[in-house]
């Protein structure tokens, strides 16, 4: 067979280019001890200048010697391979797979290989690597390459996991297009994927799909695409479509995804094409379900008759908790009431729903039911449950727990292969293969010895290990590992010259990336406090701090006093308020000021409650409890969270202290075997509830 790619030479035999600076400085590095071996920081400077080298092409094996025991030295010789893959002789490629064959990098090494043979279509060489479980990519090539060998393929066997995908790389598009030349993409099965993808909001998926219709059946999935992206224009068109089941799947996805852009828009387009096309009872509950939801979103006034008149078959969780929002943002206490005993019982679980059942229960006049209600509630350490002590008067439930250090654990852990090349990467500062490591490492434990690796990770400064591990797992009692007060002179320093408080500073960096310093959002947000580039730039020119490019808001130096002086001068905007200025940092000032133009006679709490974007709702009271986290981890007694949320339009002074939350820990912490230092149990009596 004749192979369109370049012969491989000998790895020997490469021409390289010897980098005489850095292989100075690297040999310098042992000069200066050579009868000893290399200490931990001179291998740590070798290993940067060899991985440099080896990531270039250059010769790196001079400069890596000393390293050979040192845990990341594997890594050396699959970059060069990796970088010179298209030369890199097989015999080369298959013993380091030999040699490393459950190693992180000949994982990554095996893929080189497999996606230069792919592009090359060298299908020997790619069957030769090729592994099963390695990506919808390589899955597709490996059918390529069985095609390439006369197989034909069988849907059931080869395709029907990879249709269930609403997206697909590029490299199964040979395959698709194989597989309906043979007669496997029924329209029975496009359709479903269709349908699958439509759901997923993925309109190229649709797009794509039309090329294995025919006739109206292509003409209607382009309408369910069209649908998607542009719904105002479909449902324009609309009155001139046949009445047929595509075209109204496509009349019902317009109108709920305009719904959602514009709720009295599409009212205006449902009541149109209402009679013009039989849509089934689903279709119909959806649209409705749909429009409903998005008039209370826009704080319609008939909000709360639309919601509690929807079909029972068109009721949805949003549904139903919107109803409770409108009727609470209208003061309407006795519908709060109805639509909470609409919610279902796992929706009654959450705090949220616990608090304006008490309040709603208070409103109405049943304050011996709320106060209860708010007792019960307070023993949790969440925003919800630090609101209802403030209304019952009752001191904050924080049950603390700790782990001791445990140096035969740790001695266990840090010997452990993938924990020491994990912590290797963290000490160099290269942290997205430091997760890595960490991860698969990790997973492989025991849930005592996870928690004891978390906590080490804090002890060597790695503080988001344990915020993510104690999340997952449920162990939120580890209170200084889940909300460290790591760098904490220096948001100190930063919050009193920004004139803000550090706790909601600490707050606001554990929200936004939980201490990863080189957290890059999809919109370019950097660093701690995910500062746009832009944004940082501005307030560095106000506010004469140093700054000095994108890269820069990677240095928590730079980040920090950056993120703060934002803070304040959102603070600013709103009066001084943490909780408005907070949302404004998540949903941008434009969208908070418009909420508050539209909502300013509403109460704080009612305010929180009917924020239209979910993360911006929940990362308001994530904010507002971890500031009371946060106040207590600083300072013991914290301020109450009601304080730091003042009424719109209210002046809020930092400076000013309110009287502190006693917290005492009403529930005991559960038992672990790593658990020791946890706050005895102390009941507290409750008062009235406040007003």
């Amino acid at each position: 067979m004749k192979m369109s790619y370049r012969p491989r030479a000998p790895w020997r035999a490469h021409v390289r280019v010897a980098v005489i600076a850095l292989c100075g400085v690297a040999m310098g590095a042992f000069a200066q001890a050579p009868a000893t071996a290399p200490t931990l920081q001179q291998q740590r400077d070798a290993f940067r200048v060899a991985y440099a080298a080896a990531q270039n092409g250059k010769d790196w094996q001079p400069l890596a010697k000393g390293l050979e025991n040192y845990p990341l030295f594997p890594y050396l010789e699959a970059a060069a391979l990796q970088h010179d893959i298209q030369l890199a002789p097989r015999a080369d490629v298959d013993a380091y797979l030999a040699r490393y064959a459950d190693l992180i990098p000949a994982g990554d090494l095996r893929k080189a290989e497999l996606r230069w043979s792919a592009q090359q279509k060298d299908w020997t060489t790619f069957r030769h690597f090729y592994q099963a479980g390695l990506g919808d990519a390589l899955t597709c090539d490996d059918l390529q390459a069985e095609l390439a060998q006369g197989r034909q393929l069988d849907f059931d066997r080869d395709l029907a996991s990879l249709w269930q995908q609403t997206s697909l790389p590029s490299d199964c598009k040979p395959v698709l297009a194989a597989a309906f030349a043979q007669g496997l993409l029924t329209p029975q099965r496009v359709w479903a994927r269709i349908e699958r993808a439509a759901d997923a909001g993925r309109a190229d998926t649709i797009e794509a799909s039309t090329a294995w219709l025919t006739g109206t059946d292509a003409t209607a999935a382009q309408r369910i695409a069209d649908a998607l992206r542009s719904p105002a224009d479909l449902l324009k068109k609309a009155q001139g479509f046949a009445d047929t089941r595509y075209n109204r799947e496509a009349v019902a996805r317009a109108l709920i995804r305009l719904a959602r852009r514009d709720s009295t828009e599409a009212q205006a387009d449902w009541q149109s094409l209402a009679t013009r096309f039989n849509l089934s009872t689903d279709q119909r509950n959806r649209v409705l379900a749909a429009l409903a939801l998005y008039n209370a979103v826009d704080f319609g006034t008939d909000a709360i008759t639309r919601l509690a008149a929807l079909p029972a078959a068109a009721q949805t969780d949003a549904t139903r908790e919107w109803r409770v929002r409108a009727a609470v943002a209208q003061g309407d206490w006795k519908a709060a009431e109805a639509a909470l005993a609409a919610l279902t019982p796992e929706q009654m679980r959450r705090d949220e729903w616990r608090y304006w059942q008490a309040r709603t229960a208070q409103k109405l006049g049943k304050n011996a039911a709320a106060l209860d209600d708010y007792t019960s509630l307070a023993q949790q350490a969440t925003f919800y449950g630090f609101l209802a002590a403030d209304r019952a008067d009752l001191p904050y439930s924080i049950c603390p727990a700790n782990i001791d250090a445990d140096p035969v654990v740790d001695r266990q852990i840090e010997s452990n292969p993938g924990f020491a090349r994990a912590f290797e990467f963290f000490a160099l500062d290269m942290l997205p293969p430091a997760r890595r490591e960490w991860n698969r490492a990790f997973a492989n434990l025991a849930p005592e010895q996870q928690r004891q690796a978390a906590a080490l990770a804090t002890r060597k400064g790695w503080y988001d290990r344990a915020v993510f591990a104690f999340g997952k797992s449920g162990d939120l009692h580890y209170y200084a590992l889940r909300f460290p007060l790591a760098d904490k002179d220096r948001v100190l320093g930063a919050s009193r010259a920004a004139g803000i408080d550090p706790a909601w500073a600490f707050a606001i960096i554990r929200a936004e990336t939980a201490w990863q310093t080189d957290a890059q959002s999809g919109a370019d947000a950097r660093g701690l406090m995910q500062l746009l580039p832009a944004t940082a730039k501005q307030v560095a020119r106000r506010s004469g701090l140093p700054y000095d490019g994108a890269a820069s808001l990677y240095d928590p130096a730079i980040n920090i006093p950056l993120g703060t002086q934002y803070l304040a001068n959102l603070a600013a905007r709103f009066d001084g308020s943490p909780w408005l200025a907070s949302a404004a940092y998540n949903a941008g000032p434009g969208n908070a000021r418009r909420w508050v133009d539209a909502r300013s006679g509403l109460d704080p709490e009612t305010f929180i409650l009917a924020i239209p974007f979910n993360e911006t709702r929940d990362y308001v009271t994530r904010v507002l409890s971890f500031a009371t986290i946060y106040g207590w981890r600083l300072d013991g007694k914290p301020i109450p969270v009601s304080s730091r949320m003042p009424a719109i339009g209210t002046p809020y002074d930092p400076a000013v202290d309110p009287k502190r939350k006693d917290v005492v820990c009403r529930v005991p912490a559960p038992a672990t075997p790593a658990t020791s230092g946890s706050a005895p149990a102390s009941p507290a009596s409750a008062g009235s509830v406040s007003p």
